[in-house]
């Protein structure tokens, strides 16, 4: 992991924030120097809180920074990305949650998500490179609407294949694809 000498890799999780065995929780115990924005105590579905948290954790990392952010983690970097303009040096954007979209049962519902500010989905540029990782059998997002927000985000578009929403339910604790991943992106940067 020579590539990330000079660099804080940090984790943005989505809305069920740190489960210990996702692959976010794992890979950064891993990591060096690493970092994950941590979860709220109120407000947990307010999509200005989580952009600030973010922002906030952000503010203590002096340096260079690589976000790996995951599901609706994926939607608090763009937004944050359309606020704020703190240079980040790359982004992986794993298995972006669709929320413009009605979810399955236990997940917030569109109303909800929409009284708490996360639609419509930023759909700009970011200003830096990035990976979009999409899922063929993703519940959470169609892929065909998963690659044209990474055109939208000016993103590279990596086919997983199915592996549903890359996380504990759909078999992911490990995910070592993810450091190759973040090993492509640091080249690009």
């Amino acid at each position: 992991m020579d590539f990330l000498a000079d660099t804080t890799v940090l984790f943005v999780p989505g809305l069920r924030d740190h489960v210990p065995e996702h692959w976010q929780t794992l890979l950064q115990a891993q990591i060096p120097n690493s970092r994950s924005v941590q979860p709220l105590e109120h407000d947990k579905l307010s999509r200005a809180a989580r952009v600030a948290a973010l922002d906030e954790a952000l503010a203590e990392i002096d340096g260079p920074v690589v976000l790996v952010a995951h599901s609706a983690g994926v939607m608090i970097t763009v937004h944050w990305a359309a606020q704020h303009h703190r240079k980040i040096r790359a982004a992986l954007l794993a298995a972006p949650a669709d929320l413009e979209n009605p979810m399955p049962a236990g997940y917030p519902t569109h109303a909800t998500l929409d009284e708490h500010g996360w639609l419509p989905i930023p759909r700009r540029p970011l200003p830096f490179p990035s990976i979009v990782g999409a899922s063929r059998n993703d519940p959470l997002a169609r892929f065909d609407r998963v690659e044209q927000m990474a055109r939208d985000w000016g993103s590279k578009l990596v086919d997983l294949g199915e592996v549903g929403h890359l996380n504990p339910a759909a078999g992911y604790g490990e995910w070592p694809y993810a450091m190759t991943l973040v090993e492509r992106l640091m080249r690009r940067a």
